[in-house]
Formats: structure tokens, C-alpha cells, sequence
């Protein structure tokens, strides 16, 4: 058993190391920012449904939590590449909005993406890399083939490492975070110069010149050869800035400026009568005689010298996974600390008050967008009194290829005349992009689920993983008792004892609803001591039950489930409870669109026979499945007839769908069979139906076939209006389709023809009508589909000719059998088949 688990932890420590070197690998071709692996979920809670992030490079790991876990039916680009197995790529954001509008939702920054299934005998994973976005015209180069390769070389060392075991390759844990490497060396990262207004001479340090890539020589010393230097096409930005602080009233957060080549730049000034010192805090109004100033890079290493520390904001620089690498004499200071104690540690551990849903969202959007990030926190302080307080501060976030650079200005400086409001107590934060993401996904998800199975099915995929659940219980209400909709992850047959109980019943499923106010329990034990004597289905975990309740009317309860004990944040509560109202709106609509299909489809199925008329010589069976696009009935029908002393076949589709395709495919058969019962034949059928829907006049058209068939003979008489031709399985052969002549459809022309073709049926054969949802495809030929109908025909044929128990009536369940378990079916389908028999 020890010798098994040292190869476990061997096993897992080279799996991490392999996605580590591609996700790096990665990143270097294809000149990304971010890069990552998903493989399958671990454990029986999550395979084989869920993708897991197995390594994560270029981004800290807590910034990209909503996305560790991932349903592999999302409409997630990551999702899509481990299912269909192909590449999938977004140059720029437009592209990601309209392909993938959830995903672009909860990352709503300008960059690009590639996803690279891993391949394997089948898709072992993917390989995910965030990049600089391209234009709208997305014709950014991209060597896609090096990034398919790296894939094709990671999925042969998987199955290497799995030794034949796929199962082997999963990832059941936390994503392990990557660091990747520099792009470049330190360089000098920050200058110092003083600027004379009166003279506009400049004097600046040797790192300024080193910074600015000038030789001493090459700088002429004035106030415009700095603005030029700095930023050619900002120069007069620089220039107002100087003249704004030379007048007392300097900038109220360091200028972001771009270089010559793109790089970025930091300016950052203040007042300095001496020319020399720093900036005085209390200096504010009134000409001065001096101006300093700093200018960093924020893409480069760690500030190494000391001239940051005469800046009156905050300065740090952390790397691409939060961690702090320098910290200047302010940030220290702001964060009650000694520097040493800042350096090496992540943001949320050295900054607490500067993490959490509304700051990631501003971090993230730094790490993965070339545009600097602007934002105002508030630090909770202890006043006079252990009295709680705020003290404010403007931060600004500069991205760099290695490096962030964070900048804290304080709530007195912002003060200074020109300068931004500093915010108060009452002025919140900013908006949480995370917190607006889960709704606005949601909400687009559940634009396309229709009935209550596939909202449920939505909230599963969309609602669990954002908050990290394991189950999930919807239950709708029903004439004053909640009736179970949907579960997923409870254990078998724990929720069957609250099917169906009254709403006078003390559990919290049911206090939820009557309330109208969620109820969150951190723990199962706290669930337990509100609710004793209440079941659970686990002794550890914890739980949240939110009432479903749309425009008022009270629709259900909503059970989500913790495996481990958790707290819910104010932001957390406020968006669960408004993610159960966009659930209970779609239940709402669900429910109508579940009733109104229940209602066409008795309409529809009314109007086809109940039964199909019956001869001691001939076996039939009919077959009607709706198109499940949305409520409309369509005009799909088949019938059987007695005529004479032989039977009448007929099926038809009438154009179109809805109420009037109905109505109308209900005139026709009623047509038809009055034709029928008169023993016509069949091209007199067909053109007396057609008459009679010219003469009705209700703007549609039908196609038809009609036969007749004599028992005792065999003769059969076929005759088509624009409809597909008849199969015929003769015993011992190959089921082919018929060469009928045909005639234009129902309703156009008033004197078409319909000629009749004639054949003998022999005993055991086997005719077949069908309709063209059973063999039309989008994007195929409907010769094809007619083909894989006769290849259908012929192996259940078969089978029924082996005398293996399978009927007429089975052959027509494995002939709708694809489009029966379909997940759409855009058009009706109607199959009628026909055997003679040997003996009466």
C-alpha cells in the first residue's frame, strides 16, 4: 500500500510538472499573458462532467476562482474545444461577445484566446492561452500549428505517464499557479529631475537618462525635451501637468503615459520650493519655486534604489501572481507594516482591505488588458474610542510584461484643488464585475432553456460551480404543496419524504418560500440546531435555501449545497438572492411554454388517427414525433383507410406550422379519406384534395402520397404530390427507394396530374412512407438522408426476419429512434409502414 502511494505522489508530481512546462511553453508562442491546462475531474461527484483548471500561469490563482471548475456543456470556449476536439480561437473581444457571450461577460476586458484540445485517443484536455487582443479585423499573426504541436507533444507525455490508464490523467485539487519566466532583465526602473518654471530648465539624474534610453548629450534639458522624451504624442500632457503643479495644484494621481515604442510610463509630480527635497505634505496653494518629480517604469523589476520613497503615494510592484516584490516608504506605511514584512507576501495577505470581489475584478482586468486600471478603496481604521472608521484612497494599477505597479494615493492629497473627491464612508466602492457576472451569465443562459428540465439543467451548470456547490434541489409549487423539479448530487432517495409537502410544513424549505428571505446555514450543525429533528444528508457541508418568487407570485424553493462548511459574504447573500429571482422568472416561463406544449401537442395529436383501420392480410404501423422548436404544431400526418376491399395508405406534410398547418393538414385528411372510402384510386385521391385546398384557399401547400393496396394480389397503386418516395423492403433484398413519377404539390396548380405507378407487393415485404424531418439534415443532401433510412430499414428487417420477437411496431421504433432521443428536432416526423403477410 506505501509503495502504491509513493507512485501516486511521483505520478501527480510529474503531471504537474508537465502542464507546468507547457503552459509556459505556451505562453512563449504565443505571446500570452496567461496560459492553463484543464483535464477531467477527479472523483465521482465530478467526473465525467466537469473540466478542472490542473495549472495556471501568469495570473494568481484566487483572481480566477469562477472558472477552476467548469461544466463541459457550458458555452465556454474551453468547454467547446474538449468536446468537439478542435481548436478554438477568439482574436479580439468582438469576436468572444458574439461567439461567446457568457464567457465574454465574465472577463470583460479587451484580449484574445486560444484553446488547444489536448489529444489523446480523444480529447485529454485543453490547453488554454489569454493574449493581447487583436483588431476587429483579427488578422493578428498566430503560429497556431506550434501551439497544436505543444498539444500533440503534451497528450503523448499524458498517456506516457498514464501508462494506459486515461483515468489516471485528472485533477481533483486546487490549480497550481506558475510563475513564468521574465521577458526581460531589471533594467533602471525609475529617475528623478527637478523642473525650474521660471527658466523651464530641467535637471535630471542618470537614471532618468538610462530609463528614457537618452545619452546625456541627446537630452537638451528643457521642460519640452522631457515632454517629448517621455511621450511625443502626450507632450502636452506633461507640459499642463508641470505648469498645473507649478501653480500649486499638482495631479491627484501619478499621469500614465505611453513612450515613443508603447512602453508605459509613470509621472508622478508635486511642489518643491527647494528644489531638492521631497514632497512637502502640507504644501498645497500658491506659485512655487521648484517642481519634482519621478518617472517609472511600471513593466520593469522591483525599484532597487531609494528614490520612490520621496513619493507621497504608495508605490508596489508585484509580479504576475500577487506577490509583492518592492514596496516604497508610503505602502508600508498605508499598510501599517514594515516594508520586510510586505516583501514576498500576496496582495490579499499584506493588503486585506485592498482584496475581495470588487478589487479582483480591478486586478484581473490589469493582468489581462494593456490599459491601466483606475479605482477608489476604502480602509476600515479604528478611530477615537474603538470607533470604526474609513480612510479613502485612489488606486491605480499599471500593467507591465513581468510586473504590476500599484499606486496608493491618500484621501489628503486628493484633496489638493483640481484633484479627484476622495471617497467618503457612504461612497462604495465600484462595481464588482465578478458580482455582476453571475447574473448576467445566468441571465443569458437561461435565455435558451425552455422547459423547467432545462433550467434546471442551466442552474446545475452555471449556479454550482460559480459558488463552488455540489447539489442542487428545485422545488416548484403546486396547489399549495412543493413538488421535487429537479436534484443533482443528494443521495439516492433522500429528498423523496419533501415531495409534495404542504406549505404549513416547518422546514426550510418551505420557511424560505413563505418568508420570501434566503436562509443560509455555514454549517450543518447550525442547520441542525434551527431545524432539530429536520433529516440531512450530511454531517458536514453547509447550505443555502432561496426562495423562488417572480413579480411577487411565489414559484418554488431553490436548495444549494456545500460539501464543506462555508460562509456567505453580504455580496455573496445579495447575489445568490438575486440569481433565485432570474431562476424563478425562467420557471415561471418555463411553466407556461410546459403547460401551452402539453395543449398543442393534444391538439396535434387529435387530428392524427387513433387507431389505423385493419386487414386480416396487412400488418401497418404509424409513427408521429413533434419537432420540439418551439410551441407550434406542425402539419405532419399519416392515415389508413379501407377502400374497397383493400386498404388506402396516405401521409402528407403541410407547409409551414402552427395553429393553421393544423387546421389545414386536419381539412386534408378528412379529404383524403372521403376520396378514399369512395375506392378511388389514388391520382383521383390526389387531385380532388387538391381542389379542395386550391378552393379553401388558406395560402398553404401539402405534399402527399397516396396508395392502394389490394391484400389478396399484392398489387399496389402509388401515386405522389412533391413527396418523398416510398422505400420498399422486398424479403431477401436491400431496401430501396421506389422511381415514382410524381406530380407538383397540393394547392398550387388546379389541373396537375398525379400519375400512378404500379408493383406487386410480395408476402413479408416491407413499404415504408415517411416525411422529410425523418431524413433532412442541415447542411446535407436529402438523397443521403434517404440513404441512411434504407440502411436503417435493412438491419431492422433483418432482425424481424430472423423471427427475434421484433414486429412491425419495432421496426418503427428503431426508424425514429435517432430523431427520437435527439436533443432537437426542427421538424416534425411521421413514418407509416406497411407488411403483407402471408396467411389471413
Amino acid at each position: 500500500m506505501a509503495g502504491s502511494g509513493e507512485r501516486a505522489v511521483r505520478t501527480r508530481a510529474r503531471l504537474a510538472a508537465l502542464l507546468a512546462d507547457a503552459s509556459t511553453a505556451a505562453l512563449r508562442a504565443a505571446g500570452g499573458r496567461v496560459a492553463g491546462v484543464y483535464l477531467r475531474a477527479g472523483g465521482p461527484a465530478d467526473a465525467p462532467d466537469f473540466l478542472r483548471l490542473a495549472v495556471l500561469a501568469g495570473l494568481p490563482g484566487p483572481l480566477f476562482r469562477p472558472w477552476w471548475r467548469v461544466h463541459v456543456d457550458r458555452p465556454f470556449p474551453v468547454c467547446d474545444a474538449y468536446r468537439l476536439g478542435l481548436p478554438v480561437v477568439l482574436p479580439n473581444a468582438t469576436e468572444a461577445v458574439r461567439r461567446y457571450p457568457q464567457f465574454a461577460a465574465g472577463l470583460p476586458f479587451p484580449f484574445a484566446s486560444v484553446h488547444m484540445p489536448v489529444p489523446g485517443g480523444g480529447p485529454l484536455g485543453v490547453l488554454a492561452v489569454l493574449r493581447p487582443s487583436a483588431g476587429d479585423d483579427g488578422d493578428e499573426p498566430l503560429d497556431r500549428e506550434l501551439l497544436a504541436r505543444l498539444a500533440e507533444g503534451l497528450g503523448t507525455e499524458l498517456l506516457a505517464l498514464a501508462d494506459g490508464d486515461r483515468d489516471a490523467i485528472v485533477w481533483d485539487g486546487e490549480p497550481q499557479c506558475v510563475r513564468p519566466p521574465a521577458t526581460r532583465p531589471p533594467q533602471a526602473a525609475v529617475g528623478r529631475f527637478t523642473w525650474d518654471p521660471a527658466t523651464h530648465a530641467v535637471r535630471a539624474d542618470d537614471r532618468l537618462h538610462t530609463l528614457l534610453g537618452l545619452a546625456a548629450g541627446d537630452f537638451a534639458g528643457t521642460d519640452t525635451a522631457l515632454a517629448d522624451a517621455l511621450a511625443p504624442t502626450e507632450a502636452y500632457r506633461v507640459l499642463a501637468a508641470l505648469r498645473d503643479t507649478a501653480a500649486g495644484k499638482p495631479p491627484g494621481a501619478p499621469l500614465s503615459l505611453r513612450s515613443a515604442d508603447g512602453a508605459s510610463r509613470l509621472l508622478d509630480l508635486w511642489p518643491a520650493p527647494d528644489g531638492e527635497a521631497g514632497p512637502p505634505e502640507a504644501e498645497r496653494g500658491g506659485a512655487v519655486a521648484r517642481v519634482g518629480g519621478v518617472v517609472f517604469d511600471p513593466g520593469r523589476a522591483a525599484l532597487a534604489d531609494g528614490a520612490a520613497d520621496q513619493l507621497p503615494q504608495g508605490v508596489l510592484c508585484l509580479d504576475r501572481l500577487g506577490t509583492i516584490g518592492y514596496a516604497n516608504a508610503a505602502a508600508a506605511r498605508f499598510a501599517g507594516r514594515a516594508r520586510e514584512a510586505l516583501l514576498g507576501r500576496t496582495l490579499w495577505e499584506a493588503l486585506p482591505w485592498l482584496t475581495g470581489p470588487p478589487y479582483d475584478d480591478h486586478l484581473r482586468g490589469a493582468l489581462l488588458s494593456p490599459e491601466p486600471v483606475h479605482f477608489h478603496v476604502r480602509r476600515p481604521v479604528a478611530a477615537d474610542g474603538a470607533r470604526a472608521g474609513y480612510d479613502g484612497f485612489a488606486v491605480s494599477v499599471y500593467p507591465g510584461d513581468d510586473l504590476l505597479t500599484c499606486t496608493l494615493v491618500p484621501a489628503s492629497r486628493m484633496e489638493a484643488p483640481g484633484g479627484p473627491r476622495p471617497p467618503g464612508p457612504a461612497v462604495a466602492a465600484g462595481p464588482s464585475m465578478t458580482a455582476a457576472y453571475r447574473p448576467i451569465a445566468l441571465a443569458i443562459a437561461l435565455t435558451d432553456a425552455v422547459t423547467a428540465q432545462q433550467v434546471s439543467a442551466v442552474v446545475t451548470q452555471e449556479l454550482l460551480p460559480a459558488f463552488g456547490g455540489r447539489r442542487l434541489a428545485i422545488y416548484l409549487l403546486q396547489e399549495r404543496h412543493l413538488h421535487l423539479a429537479w436534484e443533482s448530487g443528494f443521495p439516492p432517495g433522500f429528498l423523496e419524504p419533501f415531495d409534495g409537502v404542504a406549505l404549513d410544513a416547518r422546514i426550510p424549505a418551505v420557511e424560505t418560500l413563505a418568508t420570501g428571505r434566503p436562509l443560509f446555514f455555514e454549517s450543518m450543525r447550525q442547520l441542525a440546531e434551527t431545524y432539530p429533528g429536520l433529516p440531512l444528508d450530511a454531517e458536514k457541508g453547509s447550505r443555502a435555501f432561496l426562495p423562488l418568487i417572480a413579480s411577487g407570485r411565489p414559484v418554488g424553493s431553490c436548495i444549494l449545497g456545500f460539501d464543506r462548511p462555508r460562509g456567505f459574504s453580504a455580496e455573496e447573500r445579495t447575489v445568490l438572492t438575486a440569481l433565485a429571482g432570474l431562476i424563478a422568472h425562467a420557471m415561471e416561463r418555463a411553466r407556461r411554454y410546459d403547460s401551452e406544449a402539453a395543449l398543442a401537442r393534444g391538439l396535434q395529436q387529435a387530428l392524427l388517427p387513433s387507431r389505423l383501420s385493419a386487414h386480416p392480410r396487412v400488418e401497418t404501423a404509424g409513427r408521429y414525433l413533434p419537432g420540439t422548436q418551439g410551441l407550434d404544431v406542425g402539419g405532419d400526418w399519416y392515415d389508413v383507410v379501407e377502400s374497397g376491399d383493400g386498404l388506402a395508405l396516405v401521409i402528407g406534410d403541410v407547409q409551414g406550422h402552427g395553429v393553421q398547418a393544423a387546421a389545414t393538414m386536419g381539412q386534408l385528411r378528412s379529404a383524403v379519406r372521403a376520396f378514399a372510402l369512395g375506392d378511388r384510386p389514388p391520382d383521383e385521391v390526389l387531385s380532388g384534395t387538391n381542389h379542395l385546398l386550391i378552393g379553401l384557399d388558406p395560402g398553404q401547400f401539402a405534399s402527399c402520397c397516396c396508395l392502394r393496396l389490394d391484400p389478396a394480389t399484392g398489387l399496389t397503386r402509388i401515386a405522389r404530390a412533391g413527396h418523398p418516395p416510398p422505400l420498399l423492403l422486398s424479403p431477401g433484398g436491400r431496401a430501396r427507394p421506389l422511381d415514382i413519377p410524381g406530380g407538383v404539390v397540393l394547392g398550387v396548380d388546379p389541373a396537375a396530374r398525379y400519375p400512378v405507378t404500379e408493383l406487386v407487393l410480395e408476402p413479408d415485404a416491407i413499404l415504408a412512407l415517411y416525411t422529410d424531418g425523418l431524413v433532412e439534415r442541415a447542411g446535407a443532401d436529402i438523397d443521403d438522408g434517404i440513404g441512411e433510412l434504407c440502411r436503417g430499414l435493412d438491419r431492422a428487417g433483418a432482425a424481424a426476419g430472423r423471427r427475434d420477437g421484433l414486429t412491425l411496431s419495432g421496426v418503427a421504433d428503431r426508424l425514429t429512434a435517432a430523431a427520437r432521443h435527439a436533443d432537437a428536432r426542427p421538424d416534425d416526423v411521421a413514418l407509416l409502414l406497411a407488411r403483407r403477410l402471408r396467411h389471413g
